[in-house]
């Protein structure tokens, strides 16, 4: 087991971010520890403000990893960045507490990027809990990728947009990779600067890529070692607030990127997707009597994110305002 050797500088440093997820957390750590064992690492938890016992786990259970607690929710991107600030590894590890990491994939990555002094940022294959894979690589949003269906733009032409439905048999170029599992060299991070705080949660990573892509820097996805991503649990049970803050983040990333005419198409495209699916389960809702707790549940979500739409897409919802 890697018992976090203070002693030897490391070449790794991992950041976790936590937020209520105290059994996955503990899962994570214990993965990290007993099968990242063949180069020197620090690990940091940055405990958003949680109320489940996470902090006090880690201090009886791991009393190696530095423990950061901010007291409250400050986001992924304002979490991770304080890890990275006290971090000192060559490279570093932004990992999300619903991942278990499988033997030898991190030291495959970090080893693929002492080999290729061009590559700023890496991801790996991400797998679900049954070992099928899940999207690893995220393309920069545009009104294609936000407007249509994902799936079906990776499989109609999937040159341009990348996904799990192809098998990749070496290392490949793409936009971005998805943040669960992010590896980043320091040099590209003091040279780029470190996450974009005004992103709370999603795309921050996809920011980031694109500003290291312009930067010069290469962005690798790595399918030749994997690990496992429990998709979404660290936000279960705030399924509205979170559906808000990826509108949020969507938007954001238009008004730093892209043209005001796409901003307002994006926008004015996202309503109407929405109010045609409020309608849709609406029907399906009442021609069942609204007896389907899922339909019920979908027509919901929808409805709500209208309304936040029609009161001016305040800050005061989402995630954020927690």
């Amino acid at each position: 087991m890697n018992t976090v050797d203070t002693e030897v500088r490391p070449l790794l440093s991992i950041v976790v971010i936590n937020w209520n997820t105290r059994e996955l957390l503990d899962g994570c750590l214990g993965s990290i520890l007993s099968r990242v064992t063949d180069i020197p690492l620090e690990v940091f938890v940055v405990d958003n403000g949680s109320s489940d016992g996470s902090p006090r786990m880690v201090r009886e259970r791991y009393p190696a990893v530095r423990l950061l607690e901010l007291g409250r929710n400050l986001g992924f991107a304002a979490a991770n960045n304080r890890g990275l600030d006290l971090s000192v590894g060559k490279y570093c590890l932004l990992l999300n507490s619903d991942t278990v990491v499988t033997s030898g994939a991190v030291e495959a990555v970090v080893a693929y990027l002492e080999k290729n002094e061009d590559v700023g940022i890496a991801g790996l294959q991400l797998l679900n809990a049954d070992g099928s894979r899940q999207n690893s690589i995220a393309n920069f949003p545009s009104l294609s990728t936000e407007l249509f269906n994902k799936s079906l733009l990776r499989r109609l032409a999937p040159g341009s947009f990348p996904g799990k439905e192809r098998s990749y048999p070496g290392p490949i170029d793409v936009e971005s990779v998805i943040g669960a599992c992010l590896f980043v060299r320091r040099k590209a991070m003091e040279q780029v600067g470190l996450l974009d705080e005004e992103y709370f949660l999603y795309l921050e990573e996809t920011d980031w890529c694109l500003r290291m892509r312009k930067a010069g820097w290469r962005v690798i996805h790595y399918p030749g070692a994997s690990i496992h991503h429990l998709q979404g649990k660290s936000v279960a049970g705030v399924n509205v607030r979170a559906r808000i803050e990826y509108f949020r983040s969507r938007y954001l990333f238009f008004r730093k990127h892209l043209s005001p005419r796409a901003c307002f198409l994006l926008k004015s495209g996202l309503v109407l997707k929405t109010a045609v699916n409020l309608l849709f389960h609406l029907l399906l809702s009442a021609a069942t009597f609204f007896s389907v707790r899922r339909r019920r549940e979908r027509m919901l979500l929808y409805w709500a994110i209208l309304r936040w739409h029609a009161r001016g897409c305040p800050a005061s919802e989402g995630l954020s305002a927690a």
